[in-house]
């Protein structure tokens, strides 16, 4: 959902990549979530790490535990921030109906759009976590969003 979001309302100014240490299939649910506001993310594909370690990122956001302490070095001057979101397919998992477990994905995804409108401005921010955000809890299974901002971070158009 992330690159979804990134790639949606951010696509002048960042280039964004999605990438797991453990990547699997896009999650229909999150699919039709997003589809619900008008993202398209079912021709996304969940990337390995290994897929994207060449990219020259400025930035790589974790978006669960997991990722930040699995998430391997990158060279160069890449910084690492960490903002954590719950796991919608995990919280799911005890939903009684698919409505339910719709909702836990409706509101992470509002979550991370909330997120992703406040870019590039938040990732500068000095510290390792978003604060606004992390009193949400953290989970695992959402994959971390690689961010490649062009040139001058004040930058609003990819160069």
């Amino acid at each position: 959902m992330a690159e979804g979001w990134t790639r949606h309302l951010k696509r002048e100014e960042i280039e964004a990549y999605s990438a797991g240490v453990s990547p699997k299939a896009v999650d229909p649910r999150a699919v039709r979530a997003m589809a619900e506001v008008g993202v398209d993310i079912s021709d996304q594909r969940s990337k390995s790490i290994s897929d994207v370690r060449e990219i020259p990122f400025e930035y790589v956001v974790t978006l669960c535990d997991n990722a930040q302490q699995s998430c391997p070095a990158f060279p160069g001057k890449t910084k690492l921030r960490h903002v954590g979101f719950e796991d919608p397919a995990y919280l799911a998992r005890a939903a009684r109906s698919e409505e339910e477990a719709m909702g836990h994905y409706r509101r992470i995804r509002d979550q991370v759009r909330a997120f992703v409108e406040r870019l590039p401005e938040a990732l500068m921010q000095e510290g390792a976590t978003d604060s606004a955000l992390v009193n949400q809890g953290f989970a695992r299974g959402i994959q971390g969003v690689l961010t490649r901002l062009s040139g001058d971070l004040g930058a609003k158009k990819k160069g």
